[in-house]
């Protein structure tokens, strides 16, 4: 997905130590920004899992297939989220940022709502367009608007990882309206707050071989408790779409459930980090532009699934998985990018106004008039 401005601190930013973000010290390029490959690699790794698990999701009646799909969901957007919030770190009201939210993040939703719609169109003769309920994987975009906005608000609080937790496992007991993905917007806030308070003092220990280690073992685990519960725990609870009862439980234990996942998922998160590789590799540089494969690969799986009736066995499992490795990493290639980039990245500095110069208010207007 789209990288935006690390925060100062953040490895990879402007003035931040070479130690920070594992590259050898080199003198100073004023004339880009350094990215870190340690994030790069990690957002690359996930929507590998995203897309996997889109391809495999009508192919869960395959216990693996099944188990598989519940261990990725139980962190990968966690994962993004986190990330999303970490770079998001010098997030301010300005028109500057004002300006990146609409042209990163609310054009291409609304791109992409419409794009997504007419296959139904075309395919059953129906058009539905609700801009403020999101279709499909569009939800993303529409909650990372909703959080960048809220970034401030966080950064003033004592507590703002207590907090949103709070609200998190509060939206579970009201059956919230689908309108701006409040469910998931407010279910999966503690995942943006955390990546908010998170310094690269804080990942530096995830680098370390005893962390890798960890890592390691605590995704295998995973794994094997994932083959043990899959069938036993509804997918609700992993998608975060609905209030409690509407999953078919009171909000004492869905609260509790609630609070499992989170914890699980921040802790599968930190292992899944402990693991991805800190130095650049083949698909670095591919890290770099996950959102064109998060947005395109949604058409791709619409087309398999015409054809997952002779998918439905082991081995269609492990090649569906195998194509979602290559289909992601095509996705975020240049030349697709460049195609898409009208899309995913659109230019739209023909709709702002020219941006004033500091301290110039607008003529004829004093500077306490209101």
């Amino acid at each position: 997905m789209t990288v935006p401005a690390a925060p100062p601190d953040a490895p990879g930013a402007p003035g931040a130590p070479a130690e920070a973000s594992g590259t050898p010290a080199v003198a100073p390029d004023t004339s880009a920004r350094v990215r870190d490959p340690f994030l790069d690699n990690a957002k690359f790794l996930a929507m590998v899992l995203v897309v996997s698990g889109h391809l495999i999701e009508d192919l869960r009646d395959v216990e693996v297939a099944h188990a598989l799909y519940f261990f990725g969901y139980l962190f990968h957007m966690p994962l993004f989220i986190m990330v999303s919030g970490y770079l998001s770190g010098n997030f301010a009201f300005s028109p500057g940022k004002a300006r990146k939210l609409i042209s990163g993040l609310a054009v291409p939703y609304v791109i992409f709502e419409v794009a997504y719609s007419l296959p139904r169109f075309f395919l059953y003769g129906k058009l539905e367009i609700s801009l403020l309920d999101p279709y499909y994987l569009t939800w993303f975009l529409m909650s990372l608007f909703l959080w960048r906005l809220s970034t401030p608000v966080w950064q003033q609080l004592r507590w703002p990882l207590a907090v949103a937790v709070g609200v998190s496992l509060l939206s579970g007991t009201s059956a919230l309206p689908d309108e701006l993905s409040m469910n998931r917007t407010l279910g999966l806030l503690p995942f943006y707050v955390l990546g908010l308070m998170l310094r690269p003092r804080h990942l530096e220990p995830l680098r370390r071989p005893w962390a890798r280690a960890c890592g390691a073992l605590v995704l295998a685990t995973g794994v094997g408790v994932a083959l043990a519960v899959h069938r036993a725990v509804p997918t609700e609870w992993i998608r975060w779409r609905h209030a409690n009862t509407v999953i078919g439980v009171d909000d004492l234990t869905g609260t509790l459930i609630r609070l499992a996942m989170l914890a699980t998922g921040a802790l599968l998160v930190m292992a899944f980090l402990a693991v991805t590789p800190a130095r650049r590799t083949w698909f670095t540089g591919l890290g770099a532009a996950t959102m064109y494969a998060y947005l395109l690969h949604g058409f791709v799986v619409k087309v398999t699934e015409r054809y997952n009736d002779v998918l439905v066995t082991p081995w269609g499992v492990a090649v569906m998985i195998l194509f979602g490795v290559g289909l992601s990493a095509v996705l975020c290639t240049a030349p697709v990018r460049r195609f898409f980039r009208w899309a995913v990245e659109p230019d739209v500095s023909w709709a702002f106004t020219r941006l004033r110069r500091p301290g110039r208010g607008v003529p004829g207007r004093s500077a306490g008039a209101v």
